[in-house]
Protein backbone atom coordinates (compact mmCIF):
# COMPACT_ATOMS: atom_id res chain seq x y z
CA UNK A 1 0.00 0.00 0.00
CA UNK A 2 2.82 2.36 0.89
CA UNK A 3 4.57 1.52 -2.40
CA UNK A 4 1.43 2.46 -4.36
CA UNK A 5 1.16 5.70 -2.41
CA UNK A 6 4.76 6.53 -3.13
CA UNK A 7 4.30 5.84 -6.83
CA UNK A 8 1.18 7.99 -6.86
CA UNK A 9 3.02 10.84 -5.16
CA UNK A 10 5.89 10.48 -7.61
CA UNK A 11 3.45 10.59 -10.52
CA UNK A 12 1.76 13.70 -9.17
CA UNK A 13 5.12 15.30 -8.54
CA UNK A 14 6.26 14.61 -12.09
CA UNK A 15 3.06 16.11 -13.49
CA UNK A 16 3.38 19.12 -11.23
CA UNK A 17 7.00 19.67 -12.25
CA UNK A 18 5.86 20.20 -15.83
CA UNK A 19 4.04 23.34 -14.65
CA UNK A 20 6.89 24.83 -12.64
CA UNK A 21 8.87 27.62 -14.30
CA UNK A 22 12.26 26.63 -15.69
CA UNK A 23 13.55 30.20 -15.75
CA UNK A 24 14.47 32.55 -12.92
CA UNK A 25 11.92 34.53 -10.92
CA UNK A 26 13.42 37.78 -12.17
CA UNK A 27 12.91 36.74 -15.80
CA UNK A 28 9.38 35.58 -15.03
CA UNK A 29 8.61 38.93 -13.42
CA UNK A 30 9.94 40.68 -16.53
CA UNK A 31 7.81 38.46 -18.79
CA UNK A 32 4.74 39.14 -16.66
CA UNK A 33 5.32 42.90 -16.89
CA UNK A 34 5.79 42.78 -20.67
CA UNK A 35 2.70 40.57 -21.06
CA UNK A 36 0.68 43.08 -19.04
CA UNK A 37 1.73 45.94 -21.32
CA UNK A 38 1.07 43.86 -24.45
CA UNK A 39 -2.33 42.76 -23.14
CA UNK A 40 -3.55 46.28 -22.34
CA UNK A 41 -2.33 47.75 -25.65
CA UNK A 42 -3.75 44.86 -27.66
CA UNK A 43 -7.11 44.98 -25.90
CA UNK A 44 -7.47 48.73 -26.39
CA UNK A 45 -6.10 48.80 -29.94
CA UNK A 46 -8.14 45.93 -31.35
CA UNK A 47 -11.31 47.06 -29.57
CA UNK A 48 -10.95 50.56 -31.00
CA UNK A 49 -10.22 49.20 -34.48
CA UNK A 50 -13.33 47.00 -34.39
CA UNK A 51 -15.39 49.95 -33.15
CA UNK A 52 -14.15 52.16 -36.00
CA UNK A 53 -14.84 49.36 -38.52
CA UNK A 54 -18.35 48.95 -37.12
CA UNK A 55 -19.00 52.69 -37.40
CA UNK A 56 -17.99 52.70 -41.08
CA UNK A 57 -19.26 49.22 -41.93
CA UNK A 58 -21.31 50.46 -44.88
CA UNK A 59 -18.18 51.74 -46.66
CA UNK A 60 -15.80 48.87 -45.87
CA UNK A 61 -14.03 47.50 -48.93
CA UNK A 62 -13.95 43.69 -49.34
CA UNK A 63 -10.21 43.61 -48.61
CA UNK A 64 -10.87 45.40 -45.31
CA UNK A 65 -12.99 42.48 -44.15
CA UNK A 66 -9.73 40.63 -43.55
CA UNK A 67 -8.42 43.53 -41.47
CA UNK A 68 -11.51 43.22 -39.28
CA UNK A 69 -11.14 39.44 -39.09
CA UNK A 70 -7.50 39.83 -38.11
CA UNK A 71 -8.53 42.12 -35.26
CA UNK A 72 -11.11 39.56 -34.11
CA UNK A 73 -8.52 36.78 -33.98
CA UNK A 74 -5.99 39.07 -32.25
CA UNK A 75 -8.60 40.13 -29.71
CA UNK A 76 -9.53 36.48 -29.15
CA UNK A 77 -5.89 35.63 -28.47
CA UNK A 78 -5.60 38.58 -26.08
CA UNK A 79 -8.69 37.59 -24.09
CA UNK A 80 -7.93 33.86 -23.90
CA UNK A 81 -4.16 33.90 -23.34
CA UNK A 82 -3.01 36.98 -21.45
CA UNK A 83 -5.30 36.57 -18.39
CA UNK A 84 -3.68 33.17 -17.78
CA UNK A 85 -0.11 33.93 -18.87
CA UNK A 86 0.27 37.08 -16.76
CA UNK A 87 -0.57 35.69 -13.27
CA UNK A 88 1.32 32.46 -14.02
CA UNK A 89 4.45 34.41 -14.94
CA UNK A 90 4.25 36.46 -11.75
CA UNK A 91 3.60 33.31 -9.68
CA UNK A 92 6.59 31.52 -11.28
CA UNK A 93 4.40 28.49 -12.18
CA UNK A 94 1.23 27.54 -14.06
CA UNK A 95 -1.62 28.39 -11.70
CA UNK A 96 -4.45 26.54 -13.42
CA UNK A 97 -5.56 22.99 -14.11
CA UNK A 98 -4.37 20.62 -16.83
CA UNK A 99 -7.73 21.07 -18.60
CA UNK A 100 -7.16 24.83 -18.64
CA UNK A 101 -3.70 24.15 -20.03
CA UNK A 102 -5.24 22.25 -22.95
CA UNK A 103 -7.81 25.01 -23.52
CA UNK A 104 -5.05 27.64 -23.42
CA UNK A 105 -3.01 25.72 -25.99
CA UNK A 106 -6.05 25.18 -28.23
CA UNK A 107 -6.91 28.90 -28.24
CA UNK A 108 -3.30 29.87 -28.91
CA UNK A 109 -3.05 27.56 -31.93
CA UNK A 110 -6.52 28.47 -33.26
CA UNK A 111 -6.15 32.25 -33.09
CA UNK A 112 -2.49 32.23 -34.11
CA UNK A 113 -3.11 30.12 -37.22
CA UNK A 114 -6.22 32.11 -38.02
CA UNK A 115 -4.18 35.33 -38.03
CA UNK A 116 -1.48 33.86 -40.26
CA UNK A 117 -3.98 32.28 -42.68
CA UNK A 118 -5.93 35.55 -42.74
CA UNK A 119 -2.81 37.49 -43.75
CA UNK A 120 -2.10 34.89 -46.44
CA UNK A 121 -5.56 35.30 -47.95
CA UNK A 122 -5.29 39.09 -47.69
CA UNK A 123 -2.01 39.08 -49.63
CA UNK A 124 -3.62 36.90 -52.33
CA UNK A 125 -6.60 39.26 -52.61
CA UNK A 126 -4.28 42.26 -52.90
CA UNK A 127 -2.33 40.44 -55.62
CA UNK A 128 -5.56 39.71 -57.50
CA UNK A 129 -6.82 43.30 -57.31
CA UNK A 130 -3.52 44.95 -58.26
CA UNK A 131 -1.98 42.49 -60.73
CA UNK A 132 -5.23 41.24 -62.32
CA UNK A 133 -7.72 44.14 -61.98
CA UNK A 134 -10.18 42.59 -64.45
CA UNK A 135 -10.73 39.74 -62.02
CA UNK A 136 -10.03 41.75 -58.89
CA UNK A 137 -12.84 44.20 -59.68
CA UNK A 138 -15.28 41.30 -59.45
CA UNK A 139 -14.16 40.43 -55.92
CA UNK A 140 -17.16 41.27 -53.74
CA UNK A 141 -18.10 41.33 -50.10
CA UNK A 142 -19.74 37.92 -50.39
CA UNK A 143 -16.48 36.46 -51.70
CA UNK A 144 -14.65 38.02 -48.75
CA UNK A 145 -17.12 36.54 -46.26
CA UNK A 146 -16.69 33.07 -47.75
CA UNK A 147 -12.91 33.36 -47.51
CA UNK A 148 -13.16 34.53 -43.89
CA UNK A 149 -15.17 31.39 -43.06
CA UNK A 150 -12.57 29.31 -44.90
CA UNK A 151 -9.79 30.91 -42.84
CA UNK A 152 -11.43 29.84 -39.57
CA UNK A 153 -12.08 26.31 -40.87
CA UNK A 154 -8.48 25.91 -42.01
CA UNK A 155 -7.13 27.05 -38.64
CA UNK A 156 -9.71 24.90 -36.83
CA UNK A 157 -8.49 21.69 -38.49
CA UNK A 158 -4.99 22.08 -37.03
CA UNK A 159 -6.25 23.35 -33.67
CA UNK A 160 -8.61 20.37 -33.21
CA UNK A 161 -5.97 17.81 -34.31
CA UNK A 162 -4.28 17.35 -30.91
CA UNK A 163 -7.69 17.02 -29.23
CA UNK A 164 -8.50 13.94 -31.34
CA UNK A 165 -5.12 12.24 -31.11
CA UNK A 166 -3.23 13.84 -34.01
CA UNK A 167 -0.45 15.59 -32.11
CA UNK A 168 -0.43 16.57 -28.44
CA UNK A 169 -0.90 19.64 -26.29
CA UNK A 170 1.27 20.15 -23.23
CA UNK A 171 3.23 22.64 -21.18
CA UNK A 172 5.74 24.99 -22.77
CA UNK A 173 9.39 24.09 -22.07
CA UNK A 174 9.70 27.18 -19.84
CA UNK A 175 6.81 25.96 -17.65
CA UNK A 176 4.36 28.85 -17.22
CA UNK A 177 2.26 28.44 -20.37
CA UNK A 178 0.93 25.72 -22.69
CA UNK A 179 1.07 24.99 -26.40
CA UNK A 180 1.87 22.04 -28.68
CA UNK A 181 4.04 19.41 -27.00
CA UNK A 182 7.28 19.84 -28.93
CA UNK A 183 8.87 16.84 -27.16
CA UNK A 184 6.21 14.41 -28.40
CA UNK A 185 7.76 13.76 -31.87
CA UNK A 186 10.68 11.99 -30.19
CA UNK A 187 8.39 9.12 -29.12
CA UNK A 188 5.19 9.47 -31.23
CA UNK A 189 4.89 9.13 -35.01
CA UNK A 190 1.47 10.78 -34.91
CA UNK A 191 2.92 13.83 -33.19
CA UNK A 192 5.78 13.89 -35.70
CA UNK A 193 3.41 13.83 -38.70
CA UNK A 194 1.28 16.58 -37.10
CA UNK A 195 4.23 18.91 -36.56
CA UNK A 196 5.56 18.28 -40.09
CA UNK A 197 2.17 19.16 -41.59
CA UNK A 198 1.85 22.14 -39.24
CA UNK A 199 5.28 23.45 -40.20
CA UNK A 200 4.68 23.06 -43.94
CA UNK A 201 1.00 24.06 -44.31
CA UNK A 202 0.90 26.69 -41.57
CA UNK A 203 4.30 28.35 -41.90
CA UNK A 204 6.32 27.50 -45.02
CA UNK A 205 3.40 27.64 -47.48
CA UNK A 206 1.76 30.81 -46.05
CA UNK A 207 5.09 32.64 -45.91
CA UNK A 208 5.84 31.65 -49.50
CA UNK A 209 2.43 32.85 -50.72
CA UNK A 210 2.78 36.14 -48.85
CA UNK A 211 6.27 36.75 -50.21
CA UNK A 212 5.37 35.92 -53.81
CA UNK A 213 2.14 37.94 -53.70
CA UNK A 214 3.80 41.12 -52.54
CA UNK A 215 6.79 40.58 -54.85
CA UNK A 216 4.46 40.48 -57.87
CA UNK A 217 2.54 43.47 -56.52
CA UNK A 218 5.77 45.46 -56.14
CA UNK A 219 6.79 44.73 -59.73
CA UNK A 220 3.33 45.69 -61.02
CA UNK A 221 3.18 48.93 -59.04
CA UNK A 222 6.64 49.98 -60.15
CA UNK A 223 5.71 49.38 -63.78
CA UNK A 224 2.53 51.47 -63.62
CA UNK A 225 3.64 54.23 -61.24
CA UNK A 226 4.24 56.86 -63.93
CA UNK A 227 0.91 56.19 -65.60
CA UNK A 228 -0.90 56.60 -62.30
CA UNK A 229 0.90 59.88 -61.51
CA UNK A 230 0.16 61.44 -64.92
CA UNK A 231 -3.61 61.04 -64.75
CA UNK A 232 -6.01 62.32 -62.12
CA UNK A 233 -9.35 60.57 -62.30
CA UNK A 234 -11.77 58.80 -59.97
CA UNK A 235 -10.49 55.46 -61.24
CA UNK A 236 -6.95 56.40 -60.29
CA UNK A 237 -8.18 57.43 -56.86
CA UNK A 238 -9.47 53.87 -56.44
CA UNK A 239 -6.09 52.51 -57.56
CA UNK A 240 -4.36 54.76 -55.01
CA UNK A 241 -6.67 53.50 -52.28
CA UNK A 242 -5.87 49.89 -53.22
CA UNK A 243 -2.14 50.71 -53.21
CA UNK A 244 -2.48 52.10 -49.68
CA UNK A 245 -4.18 48.92 -48.51
CA UNK A 246 -1.34 46.90 -50.05
CA UNK A 247 1.32 48.97 -48.27
CA UNK A 248 -0.40 48.66 -44.91
CA UNK A 249 -0.98 44.93 -45.44
CA UNK A 250 2.72 44.47 -46.18
CA UNK A 251 3.56 46.28 -42.93
CA UNK A 252 1.23 44.05 -40.90
CA UNK A 253 2.54 40.89 -42.57
CA UNK A 254 6.16 41.81 -41.94
CA UNK A 255 5.40 42.57 -38.28
CA UNK A 256 3.48 39.33 -37.84
CA UNK A 257 6.13 37.13 -39.47
CA UNK A 258 8.92 38.81 -37.52
CA UNK A 259 6.97 38.13 -34.32
CA UNK A 260 6.27 34.44 -35.04
CA UNK A 261 9.47 33.42 -36.85
CA UNK A 262 11.61 33.10 -33.69
CA UNK A 263 8.98 30.83 -32.15
CA UNK A 264 8.81 28.72 -35.33
CA UNK A 265 12.61 28.32 -35.38
CA UNK A 266 12.86 27.37 -31.70
CA UNK A 267 9.91 24.96 -32.02
CA UNK A 268 11.43 23.16 -35.00
CA UNK A 269 14.72 22.97 -33.11
CA UNK A 270 12.95 21.22 -30.25
CA UNK A 271 10.79 19.00 -32.48
CA UNK A 272 13.48 17.73 -34.85
CA UNK A 273 16.57 18.07 -32.67
CA UNK A 274 17.39 17.37 -29.07
CA UNK A 275 14.71 19.09 -26.93
CA UNK A 276 17.04 19.17 -23.92
CA UNK A 277 19.49 21.33 -25.86
CA UNK A 278 16.95 24.16 -26.29
CA UNK A 279 17.32 26.71 -23.47
CA UNK A 280 13.97 27.39 -21.72
CA UNK A 281 14.69 31.12 -21.90
CA UNK A 282 14.86 30.87 -25.71
CA UNK A 283 11.32 29.48 -25.73
CA UNK A 284 10.16 32.14 -23.27
CA UNK A 285 11.52 35.01 -25.37
CA UNK A 286 10.17 33.50 -28.60
CA UNK A 287 6.71 33.15 -27.01
CA UNK A 288 6.88 36.77 -25.85
CA UNK A 289 7.65 37.98 -29.39
CA UNK A 290 4.83 35.82 -30.76
CA UNK A 291 2.30 37.41 -28.40
CA UNK A 292 3.39 40.87 -29.58
CA UNK A 293 1.80 40.07 -32.97
CA UNK A 294 -1.58 41.15 -31.59
CA UNK A 295 -0.37 44.77 -31.46
CA UNK A 296 0.64 45.39 -35.06
CA UNK A 297 -2.70 45.32 -36.87
CA UNK A 298 -4.46 48.10 -34.87
CA UNK A 299 -1.25 50.10 -34.63
CA UNK A 300 -0.70 50.15 -38.39
CA UNK A 301 -4.29 50.68 -39.54
CA UNK A 302 -5.41 53.20 -36.92
CA UNK A 303 -2.28 55.31 -37.34
CA UNK A 304 -1.60 55.12 -41.07
CA UNK A 305 -4.92 54.41 -42.81
CA UNK A 306 -6.53 57.82 -43.51
CA UNK A 307 -10.22 56.86 -43.49
CA UNK A 308 -9.83 54.78 -40.29
CA UNK A 309 -7.88 57.60 -38.67
CA UNK A 310 -10.38 60.30 -39.69
CA UNK A 311 -13.28 58.19 -38.45
CA UNK A 312 -11.52 57.69 -35.12
CA UNK A 313 -10.72 61.41 -34.82
CA UNK A 314 -14.33 62.29 -35.63
CA UNK A 315 -15.66 59.97 -32.92
CA UNK A 316 -13.08 61.29 -30.46
CA UNK A 317 -14.14 64.87 -31.23
CA UNK A 318 -17.79 64.00 -30.61
CA UNK A 319 -16.92 62.42 -27.27
CA UNK A 320 -14.87 65.47 -26.33
CA UNK A 321 -17.75 67.83 -27.18
CA UNK A 322 -20.17 65.67 -25.21
CA UNK A 323 -17.94 65.40 -22.13
CA UNK A 324 -16.39 68.89 -22.13
CA UNK A 325 -18.87 71.43 -23.57
CA UNK A 326 -17.81 75.07 -23.41
CA UNK A 327 -19.79 77.03 -20.85
CA UNK A 328 -21.22 80.28 -22.17
CA UNK A 329 -22.94 82.62 -19.74
CA UNK A 330 -25.55 85.09 -20.97
CA UNK A 331 -24.36 88.65 -21.10
CA UNK A 332 -22.91 91.13 -23.53
CA UNK A 333 -19.29 90.34 -22.75
CA UNK A 334 -19.80 86.60 -22.97
CA UNK A 335 -21.78 86.98 -26.21
CA UNK A 336 -18.89 88.78 -27.83
CA UNK A 337 -16.42 86.12 -26.74
CA UNK A 338 -18.65 83.30 -27.93
CA UNK A 339 -19.33 84.95 -31.28
CA UNK A 340 -15.65 85.50 -31.96
CA UNK A 341 -14.91 81.92 -30.84
CA UNK A 342 -17.52 80.48 -33.16
CA UNK A 343 -16.23 82.52 -36.10
CA UNK A 344 -12.69 81.27 -35.37
CA UNK A 345 -13.83 77.63 -35.17
CA UNK A 346 -15.82 78.00 -38.38
CA UNK A 347 -12.83 79.46 -40.23
CA UNK A 348 -10.61 76.68 -38.87
CA UNK A 349 -13.04 74.02 -40.06
CA UNK A 350 -13.40 75.61 -43.49
CA UNK A 351 -9.62 75.73 -43.90
CA UNK A 352 -9.26 71.95 -43.61
CA UNK A 353 -8.18 70.30 -46.85
CA UNK A 354 -7.86 66.82 -48.20
CA UNK A 355 -4.45 65.40 -49.00
CA UNK A 356 -5.16 66.01 -52.71
CA UNK A 357 -5.82 69.71 -52.18
CA UNK A 358 -9.60 69.65 -52.15
CA UNK A 359 -11.62 71.20 -49.36
CA UNK A 360 -12.98 68.90 -46.71
CA UNK A 361 -15.13 69.94 -43.76
CA UNK A 362 -15.05 66.79 -41.73
CA UNK A 363 -15.14 68.42 -38.32
CA UNK A 364 -18.30 69.88 -36.88
CA UNK A 365 -18.18 73.64 -36.19
CA UNK A 366 -19.45 74.26 -32.71
CA UNK A 367 -21.24 77.57 -32.14
CA UNK A 368 -22.10 79.11 -28.85
CA UNK A 369 -25.70 80.26 -28.43
CA UNK A 370 -26.76 83.77 -29.30
CA UNK A 371 -28.58 85.00 -26.24
CA UNK A 372 -29.31 83.31 -22.99
CA UNK A 373 -31.39 80.42 -24.28
CA UNK A 374 -28.59 77.94 -23.44
CA UNK A 375 -29.24 76.10 -26.73
CA UNK A 376 -26.32 74.69 -28.70
CA UNK A 377 -26.03 74.95 -32.47
CA UNK A 378 -23.85 72.12 -33.82
CA UNK A 379 -23.54 72.33 -37.58
CA UNK A 380 -21.47 70.15 -39.87
CA UNK A 381 -20.86 71.66 -43.34
CA UNK A 382 -21.63 69.42 -46.28
CA UNK A 383 -18.64 67.53 -47.67
CA UNK A 384 -17.96 68.15 -51.35
CA UNK A 385 -15.61 66.68 -53.93
CA UNK A 386 -14.30 68.20 -57.14
CA UNK A 387 -14.48 65.83 -60.13
CA UNK A 388 -12.33 66.59 -63.19
CA UNK A 389 -13.90 65.84 -66.59
CA UNK A 390 -11.53 66.77 -69.40
CA UNK A 391 -10.65 70.47 -68.99
CA UNK A 392 -13.69 71.26 -66.84
CA UNK A 393 -14.55 70.35 -63.29
CA UNK A 394 -17.70 70.04 -61.28
CA UNK A 395 -18.26 70.06 -57.52
CA UNK A 396 -20.65 67.53 -56.06
CA UNK A 397 -21.58 66.40 -52.58
CA UNK A 398 -19.59 63.40 -51.37
CA UNK A 399 -22.85 61.83 -50.21
CA UNK A 400 -23.99 61.66 -53.86
CA UNK A 401 -21.00 59.55 -54.93
CA UNK A 402 -21.03 55.76 -55.02
CA UNK A 403 -19.96 53.91 -51.87
CA UNK A 404 -16.67 52.89 -53.49
CA UNK A 405 -15.76 56.50 -54.35
CA UNK A 406 -17.06 57.82 -51.02
CA UNK A 407 -14.65 55.59 -49.12
CA UNK A 408 -11.70 57.43 -50.74
CA UNK A 409 -12.88 60.71 -49.25
CA UNK A 410 -14.35 59.61 -45.89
Amino acid sequence: MSVCSNLLRMGNASETSLFVSKISKENDFLLGTVYTIFGVLSLVGNTVLLFVAYRKKSSLKPAEFFIVNLSISDLGMTITLFPFAIPSAFAHRWLFTELMCTSYAFCGVLFGLCSLTNLTVLSSVCWLKVCHPNYGSKFSSSHACLLVVGVWCYAGVFAVGPLVGWGQYGSEPYGTACCIDWHAPSYSLSAMSYIICLFFFCYIMPCTIIFLSYAFILMTVRGSRQAVQQHVSPQNKIVNAQTLIVKLSVAVCIGFLMAWSPYAVVSMWAAFGDPEMVPPMAFALAAMFAKSSTLYNPMVYLVFKPNFRRSLCGDAAKCKRALCPCICQPGATQKGICSSSSRFVKEECNSTRLSNGLHESHRACRHCPEGGSGQWLDTTPQRTARILTGSTHSEVAVSQLSNELQSDFL
